[in-house]
């Protein structure tokens, strides 16, 4: 991954408290499991910025190498990673999403 793309990542995720690497838009997901995501934050009225990476194939490869994780949807709350869909979804089943969120001074509109 170059520098500018590192750069952009970094930026995206130190300029909003929750950010969501996903295919596609918050109001138009390209894929299940982004579509899953953005679900689960929309549910607990959380605000949040989607980053579209079919829009930039350099961040698309780049997030996989920033995160060390391999997929797509990526979460990020207060710069930290949290997770893919699987995590995220199970987070918000067992109440730990909830939990990590309030820790993290985001408030939602719905406990899990």
């Amino acid at each position: 991954m170059d520098d500018q793309t590192q750069s952009r990542i970094q930026g995206e995720i130190d300029a909003t408290d929750v950010v969501l690497f996903m295919k596609g838009t918050p109001v138009f997901p390209q894929c299940g499991f982004s579509a899953a995501v953005v679900q689960v934050l929309n549910h607990m009225g959380v605000p949040f910025k989607g980053v579209n990476v079919l829009d930039d194939m350099a961040v698309r490869e780049g997030i996989k190498e920033f995160s060390n994780w391999p997929t797509i949807p990526q979460l990020y709350v207060k710069g930290e990673f949290v997770g893919g869909c699987d995590i995220v979804r199970e987070m918000f089943e067992t109440g730990e999403l909830s939990d990590l969120l309030s820790e993290r001074g985001i408030e939602t509109e719905v406990d899990a």
